[in-house]
Parts: C-alpha cells; structure tokens; sequence
C-alpha cells in the first residue's frame, strides 16, 4: 500500500511541475520582455557612468566640470524642500486614503477621479496652473477687491511665486496624489473587522482609527512618505515654472541639470544625474526593505 501512495505522490509533483513551469513560448516572452525592459534601464545608468567617466580621463581635472558650492546649496534646498513636501503629503494621504478605503458616499468615484488628475496631467501644466492660481486667481470680475492670491499673501509678509515656497508647492501638488494612493491601498488590506470589535466595547471611531489601524498600517504610511520624498526629488516641470531655476534661490537638483545643460555644462548635468539615480535607488531600496519586513511581520504574527 505505501509504495502506490509515494508513486502518486511523485507523479502529482510532475504534473504540478509540467503545468506551472514557464518554458516554451510562454516563458521565452516573459523572459524576454523582462531582459529588454531591465537592459534598457541599466544601460541609461551605464550610459552616464561611462560619459562621465571619458570626460574625466580626457581632463584630469575634471573637479571643475561642476561649482561644487552651487551644487551643495542645490542638495541642501532638495532635501529640505522634498522632506517638507512629503510630511505633508502623509498628513493629508492619512485621513483621505481612510475615507476613501472604509465609506461609501455618493460622488466618491468623482472625488477618486480628482485625485489622480496631478499624476495624469502633464508636469508643465501643472507648474502653468499653479501660476495662474496664484497670480491670475480670484478673477476681478468677482470683485472681491484682491489682484491675485499671491498678491493678497505679499500683504500678510508671505510670497509663493519664485521663491522656495513654491518649490514645495509644486511638489506637494504631485507627490500628495502619489501618497493617498499608497495609504489607500494600505487600509484596503487591513480587515475593518478589528475597528469594529474595538468599536463594540466603547472606543470610538477616531480612537479604533488610532489604536487598531494605524499600528498595522504605519509601514505603508512610512513607504507612502518615502515614495512622496522621491516623487518630490524628481518633480521639475512645475517647478520650473511655478518657482523658476535661479541659482542659489530656487535650485534644486532636478533644475540644476536643466541649467548646466543651458549652460553647455553637460558633464555636470551627467553627474548630478547620477547623483539623482543614486538617490532615487535609495528611496526605492528602502520602500522595499519596509514593506518586505512587514510582510514578513504578518505572516509571523
């Protein structure tokens, strides 16, 4: 009796092996469409490595290829610009990614469509719309007695337009859509079921909010903070409208290689690039770590 039970045990692992496994046809496209698309984004990044690296060997003193004290300000607005820009996409992703994963209203779906407008339109629109918003808005035929929203700020000591508020603005505007996506994508996979047995013994809605959910889902809120930090690195369109590229005023990374390229500098716009890959592997590093360790935590809990 044991011996035919271990044979069909081995024939149905063959077959599992058969039907699963990914050769012929099949498993040539996926192989290579996976080849095509990874080899095309690693040669970009060789690509520039290796230009860099010509333009050194052909002058050794390639340390002038960049004004490193430009440069260092233009890192420094960059951190501090994209850090600001992603607290507050989550302070905002939070409570709209909640409503939107746990109520059923009408016009929901319009309002999910309205969010997804700043990662579908193009970055120049949106750096030319926040221009007119505030400096061509409210109209002056409401007769509401302010030329322009930025104007009506000036009189309170506040300036948007072509300083480094702006900057953050125009990141903000992108990157918070990018964010409400990933947290309302966290609380959809965590059972409403525990904020309903925390509600029954007396909590209330806010209090099964902060004691029941946000401990589960702090990792996606951390990886939506650190997506909305490299959606904010990467944003130039907007800002480049909205808050201008002027040097020591309102460069940051993304507008510094649009300068040295207007500059005819391309060996320093090549390295600040590699300087944003680099960056950008990082953040990209780090979603990952965060949210393959909590994977990892709810399998074990």
């Amino acid at each position: 009796m044991g011996r035919p039970i271990v044979q069909s045990m081995k024939d149905s692992n063959q077959r599992k092996k058969h039907n699963f496994g990914i050769g012929g046809w099949f498993g040539a496209w996926l192989g290579m469409s996976l080849f095509i698309y990874i080899a095309l984004i690693l040669l970009l990044i060789v690509a520039d490595v290796w230009y860099v690296l010509a333009a050194y060997w052909d002058n050794p003193g390639g340390v002038d290829m960049l004004d490193w004290d430009n440069l260092w300000g233009s890192v420094k607005l960059t951190f501090l610009s994209c850090t600001i820009s992603a607290i507050l996409s989550v302070f905002i992703a939070v409570p709209i990614g909640y409503l939107l994963s746990r109520y059923r209203f009408w016009g929901r779906s319009v309002i999910d469509a309205i969010l997804d407008i700043p990662v579908v339109l193009p970055p120049l629109v949106i750096g030319l719309s926040l221009l007119i918003l505030f400096n061509n808005f409210p109209p002056k035929i409401l007769g509401w007695g302010v030329d322009s929203l930025d104007g009506y700020l000036s009189h309170i000591g506040i300036r948007i337009t072509n300083t480094k508020f702006a900057i953050i603005v125009a990141q903000f505007t992108v990157a918070a859509a990018f964010a409400i996506r990933t947290v309302k994508a966290t609380f959809d996979q965590i059972d409403p079921r525990s904020e309903h047995v925390a509600m029954t013994v007396g909590a209330s809605r806010g209090r099964a909010f902060f004691d029941v959910v946000m401990p589960q889902s702090y990792r996606g809120i951390v990886a939506a903070g650190t997506l909305a930090w490299a959606r904010a690195l990467g944003e130039f369109g907007p800002i480049l409208v909205f808050a201008g590229a002027t040097r020591g005023k309102t460069e940051v990374l993304s507008t510094s290689v649009y300068l040295e390229i207007n500059t005819g500098n391309v060996n320093g716009a090549v390295i600040i690039s590699l300087l944003m890959i680099a960056l950008a592997m990082i953040t990209i590093l780090t979603v990952r770590i965060c949210t393959e360790k909590g994977a990892k935590y709810d399998m074990h809990r």
